[in-house]
């Protein structure tokens, strides 16, 4: 598939950071830090949607995580004010986990029509299988709010792939999407742990340029290629050379342009 046929096809990005202006600069410095590594753009959606422009990408979901108590009701009001004022974002609020009124803020999540709660264990220190954490994970199925989890790193065991396996073993009717190909760095345990979950998705983000080819085509094997979306991180990866990075691996044309745009459509009801 060539980059003009993609664009055809329409490309969504399903997952990328947006942080507001004042604080953008420096909420993008301090995820650079976390994983030691130059971030390529600054993270406001200004700055996202030219970029995506540049790559072809029609539609952005977009979220932030709350990384202390307090933080999470003035995330939320920012991201869906923002997704009001540019139609081609698609957004996700977030909670801070085992927080008091956590439940509660789910509930205005709904109703801000937001569409699911990004949740980042390593950043917000929690372990996805604590059984604290269950009737949190209850409350989203019931109001059918998918969570995107960051899953996986080396460095750290909150968000180990196996984790995300034994809640999904446990909560029911729970949907979740688990980033980075099922575990940053962790690809091998995720391949092991994670298939076969009727209601888990998995993103392409922060995967690609680490993946060789061989390794990404067993993964997207092992844990079918329908259930995935293309995601960037941004503002960590340029969408433009993400894109292009998929496109670069040999796939049959009906699975490129689900993992592109249909896959994730289908999940989230949508009519496009």
């Amino acid at each position: 598939m060539t980059p003009e046929q993609a664009r055809a096809y329409g490309i969504t990005d399903a997952h990328a950071h947006i942080f507001p202006a004042k604080i953008a600069e420096k909420a993008t410095g301090s995820v650079g830090a976390f994983y030691g590594i130059g971030m390529r753009h600054t993270g406001t959606a200004e700055a996202l949607l030219e970029a995506a422009g540049q790559a072809g990408i029609s539609r952005c979901l977009v979220c932030s995580t709350a990384t202390k108590p307090g933080q999470a009701a003035s995330i939320n009001s920012f991201i869906a004010a923002v997704c009001t004022a540019h139609p081609a974002l698609f957004g996700l609020g977030t909670v801070f986990p085992g927080e008091a009124g956590a439940e509660g803020e789910l509930e205005r999540i709904a109703a801000l029509e937001l569409h699911g709660v990004k949740l980042h264990p390593d950043f917000q220190q929690f372990d996805i299988d604590d059984a604290r954490l269950f009737p949190l994970y209850r409350r989203c199925a019931a109001l059918g709010l998918p969570i995107l989890f960051h899953t996986g790193d080396d460095r750290y065991d909150f968000s180990a792939p196996r984790r995300l396996a034994r809640v999904l073993e446990r909560v029911d009717g729970l949907r979740a999407i688990a980033a980075h190909f099922g575990g940053y760095q962790r690809w091998d345990e995720a391949a092991q742990t994670l298939a076969g979950f009727p209601g888990l998705r998995f993103d392409t983000s922060s995967s690609l340029s680490l993946l060789p080819e061989e390794r990404a085509l067993s993964l997207l094997d092992r844990l079918g290629p329908e259930r995935f979306f293309f995601g960037t991180d941004f503002p960590m990866w340029t969408p433009r050379q993400e894109v292009e990075r998929l496109l670069a691996l040999p796939l049959p044309d009906g699975i490129m342009r689900g993992i592109l745009h249909r896959n994730f459509a289908q999940f989230f009801g949508l009519e496009d």
